[in-house]
């Protein structure tokens, strides 16, 4: 007894098959397009690694003794960070809530909530520290306002997707017995992102030391400034050094981050 020729399955279609094909064809000539256009001169590649040989020698040994003038840009890169990340916290709380379909007033402050989110974070912490260096002048002032702003929307949007993603029936019941915005606020809104809030401010952190060490290059404080300064005077010792206590700092910091989302989760 024969049921006919059988068909072979296929999880996807032929045509389906065929515009993914179609679209890796495309997307490899778009990079080939790209890294032609880049105009790369392949003539130094032949020399460079000699020459990161030689850098690698005239930056050894690292000048060690140089740790103890280390400790007050440090310490100032730490606070940068610190600071830069509380700044950007406290802005971050009003926008995540008016960026947030659930809990925003109306559908301007919720357009501005998400303007703000993507505007603050289209632009990078080097091109803010310019900005503020520019307006405040060099030192740490500018790397706090450049880590902050550069924090706001990567704060606000994960806080902001936080609260949208919180039980609405506890809101609910607390507006049910008559609680005010505030009292939603605090008792149905804040108790839910608290593990995210934690999370995400301690993520911003770890992140931040990392930035607060660069931003000092355009002279927004930190110990980005003595690397900057090391570099100019060809003083490759003191540049080892630099690199070894940046690396140091954050190896620690990402230790502290990874125990601290650890207690929360």
């Amino acid at each position: 007894m024969s049921f006919g020729k059988q068909t072979e399955w296929r999880k996807h279609s032929r045509r389906y098959h065929g515009v993914r094909w179609l679209a890796i064809l495309v997307s490899l000539v778009i990079v080939a397009f790209s890294w032609r256009e880049l105009n790369i001169n392949y003539e130094f590649l032949v020399y460079t690694p000699r020459n990161l040989w030689d850098l690698v020698i005239r930056m050894t040994p690292p000048d060690y003794a140089y740790i103890i003038d280390l400790v007050p840009p440090l310490i100032e890169t730490i606070n940068i960070a610190i600071l830069g990340t509380g700044l950007a916290v406290v802005i971050s709380l009003p926008i995540a809530y008016m960026g947030a379909e659930n809990t925003a007033p109306n559908p301007l402050a919720y357009a501005f909530g998400k303007f703000m989110i993507v505007a603050t974070r289209s632009v990078n912490v080097i091109i803010w520290a310019l900005f503020f260096v520019v307006v405040f002048g060099t030192g740490a002032l500018a790397g706090v306002l450049a880590v902050a702003f550069r924090s706001i929307g990567f704060v606000s949007k994960l806080l902001a997707e936080g609260i949208e993603e919180i039980d609405p029936g506890q809101t609910e019941a607390i507006e049910a017995m008559g609680g005010s915005p505030m009292d939603v606020v605090i008792y149905g809104i804040v108790p839910q992102i608290k593990p995210v809030f934690v999370g995400v401010t301690t993520y911003r952190w770890d992140i931040n030391v990392r930035e607060a060490t660069i931003i000092g290059l355009v002279g927004a404080g930190g110990i980005g400034v003595e690397l900057s300064t090391s570099v100019d005077f060809l003083q490759w010792g003191r540049v080892s050094t630099i690199l070894l206590t940046i690396l140091g700092v954050v190896i620690v910091s990402e230790v502290v981050s990874a125990y601290l989302r650890k207690k929360v989760s």
